[in-house]
């Protein structure tokens, strides 16, 4: 097994600052590790191999520089017993390149791949994965941890901790899963063992609130007259295209480009999973396109996304955020007790869609789901519904 000591190297000037190294040895065989450490030699005891905090102007230099050995130390402790699990011969140099090459933490490691799936343009998943961590960050304190330091025990407090703040069931569940897959990205890179740290913690998921509405409900939002409320009509319009293109999701309406429509079609793909879907253009969608006919000069066939093409992003964020606050006055406008976003457009017309009797796999397709258990997510609170009445219906005549 190899072992690390903390060396200290006086400057060839005399009263400058020396340089902090770890001398790593391992069968014998000698190497060191530069740090960019610096101390004076009243600041460094030789005897013990610590730092001495001589001066208060620069204790708290010192004592940052203490917390960076620690951890230092942690790191080089953790690839040294990666090491010697494998079983698998080693040199120093190896311990060093594993120290200089590898992410120094959890923390470090997530965040470099979220650069790779910002770079890989898959930004809203991106986005999902930094909310993550901004909450797992939140959890610990801002206090970083190796990666080899992901255990069961600690997935179990950051699943209480969630708890205790009131975070729902399936937001636990996006959390783990997402912190699930950055571990097991680093097993497979082999920069730590495989512990199933999330053996114990809930990844499913679970039934969610109604979030569809009825058909008479559809029909009364596009019975509204906003003709003086441009911004609640506009959501509306959006809200209704969605449902008139079997529930297209918000970001897949915004990338909608006119050369999508030809020969009274419109092929689009889904940014999500990169399905290639296709549907007939019914003369409702047309009169909400027309209605905004005066954007032109954009390639995109909704006045989603602004020209010029700078930070669409932000832009598409802003926007859906304020659709959906228009939404809930809407919503109380018609009567509805939920709230309304542009997400229900998409659950109501599966739901709709299913109480017409039209098999859950045309329902699945249509949507551009991976699978027909995506699609029963959606329709579980109809299927919640029709038990209800069937129970009422058995109850009655008790």
């Amino acid at each position: 097994m190899a072992t690390v000591k903390i060396k200290w190297r006086p400057s060839t000037v005399e009263g400058k600052v020396g340089t902090i190294y770890y001398r790593i040895i391992h069968n014998r065989v000698v190497r060191q590790l530069k740090t960019d450490y610096k101390v004076f030699a009243a600041e460094w005891s030789n005897a013990h191999g610590v730092l001495v905090i001589s001066s208060e102007d620069r204790s708290g230099i010192l004592a940052s520089i203490q917390e960076r050995i620690a951890w230092d130390l942690k790191r080089l402790n953790a690839i040294i017993e990666r090491f010697d699990n494998r079983n698998r011969t080693y040199t120093a140099d190896d311990v060093i390149a594993a120290f200089t090459t590898q992410p120094q933490s959890f923390f470090s490691f997530m965040r470099g791949v979220i650069i790779k799936l910002k770079s890989l343009n898959k930004h809203r998943t991106a986005e999902n994965y930094a909310t993550t961590l901004n909450s797992f960050t939140q959890f610990r304190g801002d206090e970083d941890l190796l990666l080899s330091e992901v255990n069961a025990d600690l997935m179990m407090q950051y699943e209480a901790y969630l708890v205790g703040r009131g975070v729902s069931k399936n937001t636990v569940s996006f959390y783990m899963r997402i912190l699930r897959a950055v571990y097991n990205r680093a097993v497979e890179q082999e920069l730590t063992e495989q512990r199933n740290p999330f053996k114990h913690v809930y990844t499913g998921i679970d039934k969610t609130i109604k979030r569809a509405i009825s058909f008479a409900a559809i029909k009364r939002i596009k019975a509204l007259d906003l003709s003086l409320q441009p911004t609640l009509d506009f959501a509306r319009d959006m809200f209704l295209f969605s449902f008139y293109m079997r529930g297209m999701s918000f970001i897949d309406m915004a990338y909608l480009r006119n050369a999508d429509l030809r020969h009274g079609m419109i092929t689009y793909r889904r940014r999500k999973t990169g399905q290639r879907l296709t549907i007939k253009w019914e003369k409702c969608m047309q009169e909400i396109v027309a209605k905004y006919d005066n954007e032109r000069g954009s390639p995109y066939l909704l006045p989603i996304l602004k020209v010029p093409f700078d930070n669409h992003r932000s832009q598409y964020r802003n926007r859906l955020m304020q659709i959906n606050k228009s939404l809930k006055t809407i919503a109380k406008k018609v009567g509805l007790d939920i709230p309304l976003t542009m997400y229900v457009a998409r659950h109501s017309w599966a739901s709709i869609a299913r109480s017409k009797h039209i098999p859950v796999s045309v329902i699945s397709e249509g949507m551009g789901h991976d699978s027909e258990a995506t699609t029963q997510i959606y329709l579980a609170s109809l299927d919640t519904a029709v038990i209800d009445r069937a129970n009422r219906l058995i109850l009655k005549d008790l």
